[in-house]
C-alpha cells in the first residue's frame, strides 16, 4: 500500500512537471517586478514538490516573487524570473526558505533559517482553535462565566515576545476568547480575563490565565448598537443618485496588466502576499521624457499596540505585516461602494499552504476622481483630477485600507484608512477607566495605537546620486536685522549618515525631509522630491520595552539607508516571536553614508482613544502624508485650463 502511495504521488509529479513544460509562465509578466502569475505559481510549487520540499508536515506559508537585482532592472538587462518561498515544518518546528528558477524550472536554493518562525497562517488559528477545545482549565474558565465552549469563537493573536516565554517552547500564540457574534461585530461579546498560552508545533496548552473579571456581555448589548438613528425630524428631499464618477471631462486611467497610464502619469502595482499593494516604477512625464519619481513603495510593517497593561492585553501588539501578511487579507471591493462604478478592476493570486495560486478577485481598484479646485486667481480657475489606486486589507477585526493619489501637479499623496472593529473588553458598571471608554452596554474599547512605516524608494530623476535633505524654519533673533520681530527663514542641512538620519517630527520647525537630485533644476537648485509629513505620533511604550526593542522603527519617524535589495522590512525579515534589534535597527548600526541611491522609511502613527461614534462599527480614520516636487518643475504645472 505504502509502494502505491508513493508511485501515485510521483506520477502526480510527472503529469504537473509535463504541464508545466507545455508553456513558459514567466512569459506571462511583461515586466521583472510583476507578481508571480497563478502558472508561475504551479510551476514553482512542482519543482519544490519533485524536490521534496514541500508536503508531509511542511506547508507553504508565503510564495512571491523574488525581485531582481534593481541594477539589473534599470539597466533593462535580461533577469530570470524567481520565487522566494517561506516555508513551515510542523513536525520539526522548522523555518525555512526557497528559491525556485521558474524561467528554468529550477530550485536554486533551500535552507533552513535559524532561531526564526514563519509568519502564522490559517493553519495555526485552526490548530489553537481544537487545542484550546480540549483544554479543561480552558473550558471550567468559560464554565465559571456560564458560556459554552461550542459558543466560542477564539481568536488566536501572536505571542510576541516579553522575556518569560521560552522560544524553545516552539510555535507560540495566545488564544482569547469570544462569544460568536449575533450581528457582525465579532469584538462585541468578549470573555474578559481568559488566555491561553498555546504551543502549536507541541501541540499542547501551556497555561490558561484566568483572571477574575466581569460578566460576559449579553446579545441585547450586541443587537442594540446597530439601531440606525432615526429618521431625521425635519422633511429633507430624498437622496439623489451617486454622482461625481466619471469626472467631466476626465480620463479614464488605461489598466494594462500591472501597467497603469493617466495624463502624464505612468506606474506600475502588484498584490504582494506580505505588503499588499506595492507601487513600482513610478514617472512623470513632463512633454519632453518620463522622467522617474519612485522605485518603489510600499508598507513595510505595522504595530498595533494596546494600553492596558493587564494579563489579556499587554501581549496585544500585533506586526500584522511580518506576522501574518496583508495578502491573506485582501478585501474584494466592491464597484459603486469601494470605488466608483467606473473603477478598473483588477484581480490579484497569491498561494495557499500547497503552494497552490489562489485568485483574489477585484483585489485593486483604479479610477479617476475629482480633486477639488486646483487653483484660482480672479475669474481664472482650474478644476483638479486625481489618479487613485485603492486596496483594502482585513487584518483581524481591524480593516485596512490603503489609498495612494496621484495629482496632477507632481504630488503623491498616500493615506490609510482605518476601519473595521475595535477590540473590547467586558466591563462591570457604566463608568469608564483610564485605560478603555465605555462604547456599549457592558462594553469598553481599549486605548491603542496603530504604528505604520512605509519603505520608499524615491528615485528622483533617477537612482543616483540622491541625498537626503531636512528642511527646517525658525524665528530670526530680534535685533537689526528684524527690527519688527516678524522674521523667518529656511534652512536645510544634508543628513549625511544614516544616524543623523533618524529624526523626529518637530512642530515647532515645520521639519521635512527632501530626496535632492543634484542635476540643476528651477532656479539653479537642484530638483526634489519632499515628504510632507501630516498627523502623526510618539510611541507610549516606554523604550526600554519589548516592544520597542522588537520594533525598532519606533524610535524615529524618520530614517534613510543607501538602498540594498535585501533590506525590505523595517522590523526585520521574521518578527514572529522575535527578541527585536533586527531590521533597521540593525542595519544602522552601520552609519553608513547616504549618498547615491537612498530611501527614505517614514513611520506614521495614530493614537486612538475610542469614543461611542467608533461602535460598532469604525467610521473612516484617515491619516497619511505627501511626496511633493520640489524643483521638479520650473513653474506650476497645471496651468492649462479645462
Amino acid at each position: 500500500m505504502r509502494g502505491e502511495r508513493v508511485r501515485g504521488r510521483a506520477r502526480w509529479v510527472i503529469l504537473l512537471a509535463a504541464a508545466a513544460l507545455a508553456c513558459d509562465p514567466s512569459r506571462e509578466a511583461s515586466h521583472p517586478l510583476d507578481p508571480l502569475s497563478a502558472s508561475e505559481m504551479d510551476v514553482a510549487r512542482g519543482v519544490l514538490t519533485a524536490r521534496g520540499v514541500i508536503g508531509g508536515g511542511r506547508r507553504v506559508v508565503m510564495l512571491d516573487l523574488r525581485e531582481p537585482p534593481k541594477d539589473d532592472v534599470l539597466a533593462a538587462r535580461p533577469v530570470a524570473r524567481e520565487a522566494r518561498a517561506v516555508l513551515y515544518d510542523a513536525r520539526r518546528n522548522q523555518t525555512s526558505e526557497a528559491v525556485v528558477n521558474v524561467s528554468a524550472r529550477r530550485l536554486e536554493s533551500w535552507h533552513a533559517v535559524a532561531d526564526a518562525q514563519a509568519p502564522l497562517d490559517a493553519a495555526d488559528g485552526a490548530l489553537a482553535d481544537t487545542l484550546v477545545g480540549a483544554s479543561a482549565a480552558w473550558r471550567a474558565a468559560l464554565a465559571r462565566r456560564g458560556v459554552k465552549p461550542g459558543d466560542v469563537f477564539v481568536g488566536a493573536w501572536s505571542a510576541g515576545y516579553f522575556g518569560v516565554e521560552d522560544a524553545a517552547r516552539g510555535r507560540l500564540v495566545r488564544a482569547v476568547p469570544y462569544v460568536r457574534a449575533a450581528a457582525g461585530n465579532e469584538m462585541a461579546r468578549p470573555v474578559e480575563g481568559v488566555v491561553a498560552l498555546v504551543d502549536l508545533s507541541g501541540r499542547r496548552v501551556v497555561r490558561v490565565d484566568d483572571a477574575d473579571v466581569g460578566a460576559v456581555p449579553d446579545a441585547s448589548s450586541e443587537r442594540a448598537a446597530w439601531r440606525p438613528l432615526p429618521p431625521p425630524a425635519a422633511t429633507t428631499p430624498a437622496a439623489a443618485p451617486w454622482g461625481g464618477w466619471p469626472v467631466a471631462g476626465g480620463a479614464a486611467p488605461r489598466v494594462d496588466g500591472h501597467a497603469v497610464r493617466w495624463r502624464r502619469w505612468r506606474l506600475r502595482f502588484g498584490v504582494r502576499p506580505r505588503e499588499g499593494l506595492v507601487l513600482y516604477d513610478v514617472g512623470f512625464d513632463d512633454g519632453a521624457r518620463v522622467r522617474s519619481v519612485m522605485y518603489r513603495a510600499s508598507l513595510s510593517e505595522m504595530v498595533v499596540p494596546y494600553g492596558d497593561p493587564g494579563a489579556g492585553w499587554y501581549f496585544r501588539n500585533s506586526f500584522d505585516v511580518g506576522e501574518l501578511g496583508l495578502g491573506a487579507g485582501t478585501a474584494a471591493l466592491t464597484a459603486g461602494v469601494d470605488c466608483p462604478e467606473s473603477a478598473a478592476l483588477a484581480d490579484a493570486v497569491i498561494a495557499d499552504a500547497r503552494g497552490a495560486p489562489r485568485r483574489l478577485p477585484r483585489a485593486v481598484c483604479v479610477f479617476e476622481r475629482d480633486g477639488g479646485l486646483a487653483w484660482k486667481h480672479g475669474d481664472a480657475a482650474r478644476r483638479a483630477r486625481e489618479l487613485v489606486l485603492l486596496y483594502v486589507s482585513r487584518l483581524g477585526n481591524y480593516d485596512y485600507g490603503f489609498e495612494w493619489a496621484f495629482h496632477e501637479d507632481g504630488t503623491i499623496a498616500h493615506r490609510v484608512l482605518l476601519t473595521g472593529v475595535m477590540a473590547a473588553k467586558g466591563m462591570n458598571g457604566g463608568g469608564d477607566d483610564s485605560l478603555a471608554h465605555r462604547v456599549a452596554g457592558g462594553v469598553a474599547a481599549v486605548h491603542h495605537q496603530h504604528f505604520f512605516n512605509y519603505r520608499l524608494d524615491l528615485d528622483v530623476d533617477g537612482a543616483a546620486p540622491n541625498e537626503v535633505e531636512e528642511a527646517e524654519t525658525h524665528a530670526l533673533a530680534d535685533g537689526p536685522a528684524n527690527p519688527y520681530g516678524g522674521g523667518f527663514a529656511m534652512h536645510t542641512r544634508v543628513l549625511a549618515s544614516e544616524r543623523q538620519a533618524q529624526r523626529r517630527l518637530d512642530l515647532a520647525s515645520n521639519r521635512h525631509w527632501l530626496v535632492v537630485h543634484p542635476a540643476v533644476g528651477a532656479g539653479g537648485r537642484p530638483t526634489a522630491y519632499a515628504l510632507i509629513p501630516g498627523a502623526n505620533a510618539v510611541p507610549f511604550a516606554s523604550d526600554g520595552s519589548w516592544l520597542r526593542r522588537r520594533a525598532g522603527f519606533l524610535d524615529a519617524h524618520l530614517w534613510a539607508t543607501p538602498y540594498a535589495d535585501d533590506e525590505r522590512y523595517a522590523a526585520g525579515d521574521y518578527p514572529n516571536q522575535s527578541r527585536g534589534g533586527d531590521g533597521l535597527a540593525r542595519w544602522t548600526a552601520a552609519d553608513r553614508p547616504l549618498a547615491g541611491d537612498v530611501v527614505l522609511w517614514y513611520t506614521l502613527g495614530v493614537t486612538h482613544n475610542p469614543r461611542p461614534e467608533d461602535w460598532p462599527v469604525m467610521p473612516i480614520h484617515a491619516a497619511g502624508f505627501s511626496l511633493v516636487p520640489v524643483g521638479f518643475f520650473d513653474r506650476n504645472p497645471v496651468l492649462d485650463r479645462p
